[in-house]
């Protein structure tokens, strides 16, 4: 069984979690609406997806 023979410092442990941090979410405006959201993504307040209706949304 693999055991490290020395303790790992801060430092480095702080080094080898450098790329651990979470991104900020990207968003981006609906063609039809004008209210952000996820690209990619379906818009959740007028249910338009690359440029067609794709959910009827009741208001």
């Amino acid at each position: 069984m693999a055991v490290p023979k020395r303790k790992v410092s801060p430092h480095r442990r702080g080094n080898r979690r450098a790329h651990d941090a979470l991104k900020p979410a990207a968003f981006h405006e609906c063609s039809n609406c004008g209210e952000l959201k996820r690209p990619h993504n379906l818009c959740d307040a007028c249910g338009h997806y690359n440029g067609r209706e794709i959910v009827a949304v009741g208001l």
